[in-house]
């Protein structure tokens, strides 16, 4: 066969430029090898028990929920840290090549059974869990640059209409959020608290009884009287909005007709709900969105889409918003 190619050389010349010829229109088309994925899956569980210390985050939350992770398949090690703020955070590290939405769903299941055993506060917040590695990759800082709103107001905005629109995109795991949200404060004074003989427990009861949705029902509805052709839904609100409504919260009745109000023993606001924290961004105060990516997600693909999506939701913005991008992730971004 070498003797053939070489009396004839201009033959082996067309075979050859013919096989270039031919590998070069093939490798736009060749299929390319994926890395192996070498980052170990991990499941993220958070929790919060506002106005609690790290200690007994630690006691009543935290080791209950590590007690109950048993049985978990391909499972690591776990690491969990517990907030002066209020929050827990346990990170789960399973075996290479786990399934992450099989082991989402088996600590979900083992979560069940650790929320009866945790505190109602902690209930009522919710425990999540997310499929997330632990490191931010991307943190977005949002300010007024003319410092004409308040930063709790910037990062209300941005927690009601801006984390719920990210966390969709794909490769997304989790947001924190580095602020909070609009709450209505109220403010006891203990010595008008024990004047009427009041505790904090009798305030929280009366706020719920007379702070929720109540259901009206319906006038005309079947069984109707014979000639009844109208159906009219009763809309009876209760759910309270403003800190006047707060303030009109009946704490106690007397036998002489006398009524106590809330604003009688206790100081109202809508300021923050937690004031344990701030953020800064060039000497502008705001808020930030740390970004992290769940397990097996591009982080490059990522943040394009985490990218493309602010620069849809940017005609929604109101005329203060100033928005940074940072690429290290850093809590005063």
């Amino acid at each position: 066969m070498a003797d053939f190619f070489i009396n004839r050389p201009i033959f082996a010349w067309v075979i050859a430029i013919i096989i270039m010829l031919a590998g070069g229109l093939a490798i736009v088309r060749l299929p390319v090898a994926h890395y192996p994925d070498i980052a170990l899956p991990q499941i993220s569980i958070s929790a919060q028990y506002p106005g609690a210390s790290a200690s007994i985050i630690d006691r009543s939350v935290t080791q209950i929920i590590e007690q109950q992770i048993k049985g978990l398949d391909n499972l690591l090690h776990m690491k969990s840290s517990s907030s002066s703020s209020g929050g827990t955070e346990i990170i789960l590290t399973f075996a290479a090549g786990t399934d992450a939405n099989t082991a989402q769903v088996q600590v979900q299941n083992k979560l069940q059974q650790a929320l009866s055993l945790l505190p109602d506060a902690v209930q009522r917040q919710g425990v999540q869990a997310l499929k997330a590695v632990g490191n931010s990759f991307m943190t977005v800082a949002f300010y007024d640059a003319r410092d004409t709103m308040r930063p709790n107001d910037i990062s209300d905005y941005v927690a009601s209409s801006l984390v719920d629109p990210l966390s969709r995109i794909a490769g997304v795991g989790s947001i924190t959020l580095y602020g909070f949200q609009n709450a209505m404060r109220i403010w006891c004074n203990p010595d008008k608290m024990r004047q009427y003989k009041l505790n904090p427990q009798d305030v929280i009861a009366a706020v719920r009884s007379q702070n929720a949705q109540v259901a009206g029902g319906q006038v005309g509805a079947a069984p109707a009287m014979p000639g009844q052709e109208i159906n009219i839904d009763i809309n009876a609100s209760s759910s309270l909005e403003t800190v006047e409504e707060f303030e009109q919260i009946q704490l106690k009745v007397e036998e002489n007709g006398s009524v106590l109000l809330l604003k009688d023993v206790a100081r109202i606001e809508l300021n923050e709900e937690s004031s344990m924290g701030s953020t800064f961004f060039n000497g502008h105060a705001g808020t930030g969105l740390a970004f992290k990516l769940a397990s097996g997600a591009n982080v490059l693909e990522t943040a394009r889409g985490i990218k493309a999506e602010l620069q849809s939701l940017a005609g929604f913005f109101s005329a203060w918003a100033q928005v940074c991008i940072c690429r290290r992730p850093r809590p005063h971004c």
